[in-house]
């Protein structure tokens, strides 16, 4: 049976962390509108984490969506809904990090530090090792950050199993979300398939996260 696409990444995942090179600067030529290799993938905008590197993947091989924290957020969604029904993907990865930075606040936390509350503006400012500079305005977009559930921790922490519980928590919500989207088959002849990961920034690692399990607490 012929690998997934998915499979493929994540060969060339293992060679890519040990320093190949896998994917192909060169301006590719002219290629059509449908990703090559039916491909969508929901990734942090982190700048250590080079999707087509990473993956293995080539110029018009795969749509890849970027946000802060690579959360499903209504956006993602409509990403993903346009990148398989009218063109043509049938394979989703999402794909978080360690040292995040979305561990290191939560939503409520920024937005009162942004509105200019000082014992906000402090835990923020030792969270990201700079000064906090408020805004002095509250607004009413974005309507949320989507923050990582649980205790925050420094910007940057290295890994332990506390965080990586929260990561693997948010991929799973985000592999819910799409998975129970009624406009996302599952099944049936134009089914799409979701797989979750968490890469190591420290290592180029790609760590699958399994599903179903926990979605996380606010504790």
């Amino acid at each position: 049976m012929a690998k997934s696409i998915t499979e493929q990444c994540l060969a060339n995942n293992q060679n890519y962390a040990k320093g190949q090179a896998v994917h192909r600067p060169a301006y590719p030529g002219k290629q059509p509108i449908q990703p090559a290799r039916r491909l969508a993938v929901v990734a942090c905008m982190d700048a250590r984490l080079d999707v087509e590197d990473l993956l293995g993947l080539q110029t018009g091989e795969a749509h890849i969506i970027r946000n802060a924290g690579g959360v499903v957020t209504d956006d993602a969604i409509r990403c993903l809904i346009i990148s398989h029904h009218l063109l043509d993907t049938n394979e989703i990865v999402l794909i978080h990090h360690t040292r995040c930075g979305m561990l290191a606040f939560t939503d409520d936390l920024l937005k009162a530090g942004l509105e200019g509350d000082p014992a906000a503006e402090k835990l923020l400012g030792q969270a990201t090792g700079r000064a906090f500079v408020n805004c002095g305005r509250c607004a009413s977009t974005p309507s949320a950050f989507h923050a990582f559930r649980g205790q925050i921790e420094p910007l940057d922490a290295p890994r332990d199993e506390k965080n990586m519980e929260r990561l693997a928590w948010d991929v799973r919500r985000g592999m819910s979300s799409i998975l129970n989207h009624p406009w996302i088959p599952t099944g049936g002849p134009d089914a799409v398939t979701v797989r979750g990961f968490i890469y190591d920034v420290d290592t180029g690692k790609l760590e699958e996260v399994s599903y179903p399990g926990p979605m996380g607490s606010i504790g």
